[in-house]
Order: C-alpha cells, then structure tokens, then sequence
C-alpha cells in the first residue's frame, strides 16, 4: 500500500503528546470573555512567579504598535471593551487587524497589555475580583501541569482570540522580519544519542540557525509537516512559511532517537529532547518528540511535532 499522509501520522503510534493542553484549551474556550481575560490575567501572574517572558523584540512590535498606542489612549471602560471584543471573535477594525498577525506579534500583544495592566496604564481587574467557578477550575489544572504545556494553553488562549481570520478572505498576514541565519561559524551541530540519520541532523542544525531556506530543500515537494495539537501543513510553500512565522530563534535540544525501516525503502525516524522558545529562553525546555518518515532519497515526506505527556516520555522510543 502506498505511503501517505494519513499512513504517515501513524508512526510510532507509542508516542504519549501531552493531550491535557487541547482538553484545557478547549475548557478555556467554553469560559465568557470576561472569564476569558481575568484568567489570562491570573494565569500571568502565575506564571510570573516562576518562569520570565522576554521582552518582545522592536522588530516584532512595530506591528502591533499602533494599535497598542491606540488603546493605550483610550478609557478603561474603551479598553475593556476591545479586550472584550478580542475574547468575543467581535467583528471590529481591531478584531480584525489582530486575525492578521503572526502568533509571536499576538502574544507580544498581550505582554505589553499585561505590564501596562499591572501598571495601572490599561484597564486592570476590578479590585477584589474573583473568577467564576468554571474559570478557577481551569486555573488550578494549569497549574498542575508542567512549564511547557502551561506555555502552550497560554499561547493557544491569546492566539484563538480575535475576528475569525477564515472569514476575512484574502488578506496579508503580519509577521516579524524573518532573521538573517547565523554564520557558518557561528552553528554549533547537534548529536543525537544512537541516530546519526544525516537528514535528521541537517533538519535541526538548520532550524537552531535560522536557515530556513536550506531547511526546506530537506523535504519533498508535497511533504508535511504536523505541528503539535494540528492538521499537517503540506506542500514546500506552506511549510517554509509556517518555519518563518513560528520557530524564528528556537533552540532545539535533542537528546536521543532511532531510526527503523518502514515499507517501500522509507525510513522512520524517532527523536526525543527540548525546545527552548525566545519567549522563555532556557528557562523552561519543552519535552518534545520528532517523528519523521524519509524517503529512499534521503527527503522528509511527514515530520510530525509532539508536547511530550510528561518528561519520562523523553526516554520512550518504542513503536
């Protein structure tokens, strides 16, 4: 039976994802918008208790700069209002600006409400205020999970916000300038405990340097590649521009894989180890595994990108 996509989601099926941040994700979107925000809020703080965010690069923000000026100007009831709107996928000019920008611009979005809120700058929660039972609940099971999946449901909280960008039609979407790769010299290779699969290795080495470009001659013409908790992304063009918009700066740390013969001369290939983010630096290391099925040529046809259930996962590369 020819491989496909579908058969390709299949491999390593033993592969325990972290499906407690979907579950919360999904919990958090059942909440009214103003549970959405206080709990957004709160669980800022919480993480702020332990963990650090970055300040978001200028180069990030300029996108959403004016829009921040904006609600920077107006009143706190105004500026409820748009955060309001914003939980509320509302049909406004902001809503509709927001659906537009990349996941780094939002979530750089809301960092720079979260300080403003904290100082006294944007409207912040009401004095005393308590969330409803529903949101408390989803509160404490944040809490209880490990740094890289809290980052994960917070990600997905702010990202899903906004005027639903598949009604807009064609539009442009804004992201950050792409980095320039690092220097030759300056890459530093990866090794990876009982793999030394030469695709593999380039896959990551590229993506630590930035180097999409090259990055993407290592996948077929209608490759795919599965990010955590999503549909795969197929085809070249549509992978490179998810690489551009969404691991600008990552660090990958692998620590160990195999690799296995699988039908029709295709290899299959599982690693486990980190990814560091520039939100969290090495702060926090996201328990991560890469699946991927490579042709006879030596091409990824399907990488896919797993949230480890826990970090005993890391040592699991059983089928």
């Amino acid at each position: 039976m020819a491989i496909t996509i579908d058969s390709a989601r299949g491999i390593f099926p033993g592969t325990l994802s972290a499906d407690a941040v979907p579950a919360l994700t999904a919990r958090f979107n059942q909440l009214s918008a103003e549970d959405q925000l206080a709990w957004t809020w709160f669980a800022f703080l919480e993480m702020g208790k332990t963990v650090t965010v970055a300040a978001p690069g200028a180069a990030r923000m300029q996108f959403a700069e004016q829009i921040l000026n904006q609600i920077k100007q107006m009143t706190f009831d105004e500026q409820s209002q748009v955060m309001c709107d914003l939980a509320n996928h509302a049909d406004t000019p902001i809503c509709r600006t927001y659906a537009t920008w990349s996941p780094n611009i939002k979530l750089g979005f809301w960092n720079q409400l979260a300080e403003w809120m904290e100082q006294g700058t944007v409207a912040p929660i009401p004095a005393g205020y308590k969330l409803s039972a529903n949101a408390t609940a989803v509160l404490e099971t944040l809490k209880n999970l490990d740094q890289g999946q809290q980052i994960t449901v917070l990600r997905n909280s702010v990202v899903d916000m906004g005027f639903d960008a598949s009604k807009l039609g064609d539009y442009a979407r804004i992201s950050e300038p792409v980095v320039v790769p690092k220097e030759k010299s300056q890459r530093t290779k990866v090794t990876i405990e009982g793999l030394d699969n030469p695709t593999v290795l380039n896959y990551m080495d590229n993506l630590n340097a930035n180097d999409f470009d090259e990055l993407i001659k290592l996948f077929v013409a209608d490759g795919a590649l599965q990010p955590p908790f999503q549909r795969p992304i197929i085809g070249k063009d549509a992978i490179l521009r998810f690489f551009r918009e969404e691991c600008q700066n990552l660090k990958l740390v692998p620590e160990r894989g195999v690799a296995e013969p699988a039908d029709d001369g295709y290899t299959q290939v599982k690693v486990t180890g980190k990814v560091q983010t520039p939100w969290f630096g090495a702060a926090v290391g996201m328990n991560m595994a890469w699946r991927f099925l490579i042709n006879s040529e030596g091409k990824i046809f399907f990488v896919a990108i797993d949230l480890l259930a826990s970090p005993k996962e890391l040592m699991n590369l059983a089928r």
